[in-house]
Order: structure tokens, then sequence, then C-alpha cells
């Protein structure tokens, strides 16, 4: 294996990467990540404003059948 004097390129086996291009790949991978954590974030939160929701509504059906 050659030594690299420039740190602008990382060798992966046959496939040589520029540093711009894995910082890129990286920072990318790191935004996917960060964007399927607030995806699940919301999901969850919808999820227990609609339970509220649906109890809210079960309890005042409750009340107007009751009223019946």
């Amino acid at each position: 294996m050659t030594p690299i004097s420039d740190y602008t390129a990382i060798t992966n086996g046959v496939n040589t990467m520029l540093l711009y291009e894995d910082l890129a790949r990286s920072r990318m991978r790191e935004a996917e990540q960060a964007a399927s954590t607030l995806r699940l974030v919301r999901r969850l939160t919808a999820a227990k404003r609609w339970n509220r929701v649906s109890k809210w509504a079960a309890k005042h059906a409750d009340r107007a059948a009751s009223s019946l």
C-alpha cells in the first residue's frame, strides 16, 4: 500500500474518495437520521393528540347517551 502524502483523499480498497465527498456523505447520513427521529416524534405526538380527542369524544358521547 502506498502512503498518501495528500490528505484530500481517503483510500477504500480500489476506490478513492475525496475528503469533502466523505464529509458530505456523513452529513447527509446525519441529516437523514435527524429527519427520521423527527418523523417518529411527530407520529408519537399525533398519536397522543388523537388519543386525547378520542377520549374527549367518548366522554361527550356517553353524556349525550345518558341524557336520552
